[in-house]
């Protein structure tokens, strides 16, 4: 590309809605699918876009995070391109990131040594696929200052998001609005309205000025949707990019548009079950544009034992590598690197993560297990809500969670 464009990821989210899952590691750390973890859906939609100078602004529990991207996204430094994470400095004082604004503030020394004409500004804990670059190209064609990204929810949901109303052409953003109970539809459908995906492209100067504008303004809370899109709204430079529009190489119509904020136990629980269907709502099979990742060097995943009824096999389930499924049963779960199922265990419904070992003859439905959790043998999960309640965590939805080395009696 000929632009000059530097890509942030915001990656310092505490993640409070996920706990257990974040007690020991920051929301982008998360594991997800098995391999993954959150953060290289949104690196790997800029990799894959071509935008191959990234910084991921980390600050909560950020070790795991910080090891991840160090190791696993290794650029060519011939060509200058770069993927690095930048903790929390303290560079204005002793204090932390008061928000995603702030967070931006706070390393304006990264945007000056590199110069760009544009910035990406995008967050670390969305599961989807998006081709960026139809949307920067809308955001230089536009001459806008910044363009947000969004996504056509029904009308009836928007007192759950962050809602953008525009003007009758349909880009000018005219409002910002948090969860408004009186949001009017969209101009080219009444039924649906646009929420923020908290992606953003700016032209670099006009970002710089807002943020220190926001920076001397107490009454804010520094967050970018919240305060400083609003400035951009108010001066009429603020544009809307539909996502609907963005056409990502080897999608199908089933997995097109497909966008997911994990930000709680069921939803998180609710985008792996889209993972394990014969097709698949969320495709991760589309090899035209891959999520990429970090590999232990673990075996191929084995199936033993066909022994009577004492069989090891998985069905509509997702099994990484260096599994073991030892004469026990998986359906319909998600079993990552090194997980290990003993004879007559069922698993069913369910998200193990790395390490995790399924006692024999022990059952689990409808669970979110941590890493390195032993369940003994002939353990109970997900069969009685009220006896899981009063040891693990368990959601609205009924999903039982058991945290990181959390130790399970039987």
């Amino acid at each position: 590309m000929t632009t000059r464009i530097l890509a942030i990821v915001l990656a310092g989210g505490e993640g409070k809605r996920l706990m257990p899952l974040t007690a020991d590691r920051a929301k982008p750390a998360v594991p997800f699918g098995g391999i993954y973890r959150l953060v290289d859906f949104v690196l790997s939609n800029l990799a894959n876009g071509g935008f191959l100078r990234m910084v991921v602004l980390t600050q909560y529990k950020s070790h795991s995070l910080d090891r991840h991207v160090s190791r696993t996204w290794r650029m060519s430094t011939m060509l200058g391109n770069y993927v690095t994470p930048v903790p929390a400095q303290q560079r204005l004082g002793p204090r932390w990131f008061a928000g995603s604004a702030d967070a931006l503030f706070q390393n304006l020394n990264l945007i000056y040594d590199e110069l760009p004409e544009h910035c990406i500004v995008f967050g670390a804990d969305h599961i989807y696929r998006m081709d960026p670059r139809q949307m920067v190209d809308q955001h230089i064609d536009s001459g806008a200052d910044v363009t947000v990204a969004a996504i056509r929810q029904p009308l009836s949901l928007a007192d759950q998001f962050g809602v953008i109303e525009t003007d009758p052409a349909g880009r000018r953003i005219v409002a910002f609005r948090e969860k408004p109970k009186d949001a009017v539809g969209l101009p080219d459908a009444p039924d649906q309205i646009y929420a923020s995906m908290g992606n953003y492209v700016f032209r670099t100067q006009a970002m710089i000025d807002a943020l220190r504008e926001d920076a001397l303004d107490p009454s804010s809370r520094h967050d970018l949707g919240g305060d400083v899109i609003p400035m951009f709204v108010k001066s009429g430079s603020a544009e809307v990019y539909d996502f609907a529009h963005n056409v990502v190489p080897g999608s199908t119509e089933r997995d097109r548009g497909y966008w997911r904020d994990v930000g709680t136990l069921d939803a998180y629980y609710d985008a792996h079950m889209d993972l394990v269907s014969a097709q698949p709502v969320f495709n991760l099979y589309n090899d035209r544009w891959p999520i990429y990742t970090g590999h232990d060097p673990l075996p191929p995943a084995k199936f033993v034992h066909e022994d009577g009824d004492r069989v090891g096999h998985a069905l509509d389930s997702m099994v990484s590598p260096g599994v073991i499924v030892s004469g026990g049963t998986a359906r319909r779960s998600i079993l990552s690197p090194g997980v290990v199922l003993h004879s007559h265990s069922q698993v069913e419904d369910s998200v193990l993560m790395h390490g995790v070992k399924i006692g024999r003859g022990a059952v689990v439905r409808r669970a979110i297990i941590d890493k390195n959790v032993v369940i003994p043998d002939g353990a109970r999960i997900g069969l009685d809500t009220e006896y899981d309640r009063s040891r693990f965590a368990v959601t609205r939805g009924g999903v039982v969670v058991i945290g990181k080395n959390e130790l399970v009696e039987r």
